[in-house]
């Protein structure tokens, strides 16, 4: 059981520090697509297609079968879900906000799975309890302080942090129903659902631009720095969601949502390397706060 419950933790703050350089990525790649929303499907499109093409490879050499019934659906609800939250988030990293967009979508990420998990497992334990309280501060602070670029956070932007981050808590809940098939055709599943879905949006958003007469470029276009953006986004995010999904098939989904949730953090200091922003006393203190939440939580 400790041992379980060790692997259950250990796979989720993997998870945290992986997704957290993927939704930097994410966001760089986007802003140099253009930074409107058909630069971040173009981004999320390159990025997932490069990761479901790996997963196939991988799944076809361990001689894994294609699944079946429920863990299929859920595999490409999460996907659908995961697709559409990321596009909403992307938009918002690229308008220069990535610490108030990280602070808002990780507390949805983190209390929606949570609260799921309390209601079909029962309840975590007062300290665990706590710790998810104390996990949500530290979010807040390490994510919400001043921005890499010094821009405030349009009401269109904390909007679309909003929805990213209810579309990622869904995600989080999917993605624990198609582990019942595995590790890795699970996320093979949910590539084919973010990919359809994100296809069929990119494809209304240049219908609507053509239909107003807008220049191709408002629908954004990649070039070499955001391909180059969006193959690291692969690399991260696929690896951050396969440990994840390893996290659910270990222990609770609320410990791994909660301590995965905890992505801002690596976001946050990859603004602060990348975009020379030094972190602030605020959010070193939310870092400590969220070294002891995790502390809480594993016990």
């Amino acid at each position: 059981m400790d041992l379980l419950l060790h692997a259950n933790a250990l796979f989720a703050l993997a998870a945290a520090v992986l997704w957290g350089g993927g939704d930097f990525s994410g966001g760089m790649g986007a802003k140099h697509a253009g930074g409107s929303m058909g630069s971040a499907l173009r981004v999320i499109l390159v990025s997932h297609a490069t990761s479901f093409t790996a997963l196939l490879l991988i799944v076809w050499l361990r001689g894994d079968p294609f699944p079946h019934g429920a863990p299929l659906v859920w595999g490409i609800a999460a996907g659908v879900t995961g697709g559409l939250a990321l596009m909403c988030f992307y938009v918002a990293l690229s308008r220069g906000a990535m610490g108030a967009s990280a602070a808002v979508s990780g507390l949805l990420a983190a209390a929606i799975p949570a609260a799921v998990s309390a209601v079909a497992e029962g309840s975590p334990g007062l300290l665990h309890i706590f710790g998810f309280l104390v996990a949500g501060l530290a979010i807040w602070l390490i994510a919400a302080g001043p921005n890499a670029e010094a821009k405030p956070a349009s009401t269109g932007t904390i909007w679309l942090a909003i929805a990213a981050g209810i579309g990622f808590g869904i995600y989080f809940v999917a993605l624990k129903q198609a582990g019942a098939a595995g590790v890795f055709w699970p996320m093979a599943t949910a590539r084919i659902g973010s990919l359809s879905t994100c296809s069929l949006a990119l494809i209304a958003v240049m219908l609507t631009a053509k239909r107003n007469r807008k220049s191709s470029a408002n629908t954004g276009s990649l070039n070499r720095r955001a391909i180059t953006w969006a193959l690291s986004t692969a690399l991260l995010d696929t690896s951050g969601n396969l440990l994840f999904i390893a996290a659910t098939r270990a222990g609770r989904l609320d410990v791994a949502a909660v301590l995965a949730s905890l992505y801002p953090a690596s976001t946050i200091l990859l603004a602060a390397w990348m975009l020379r922003e030094r972190p602030t006393r605020r959010q070193g203190i939310g870092m400590a706060i969220a070294a002891a939440a995790v502390v809480m939580i594993t016990l």
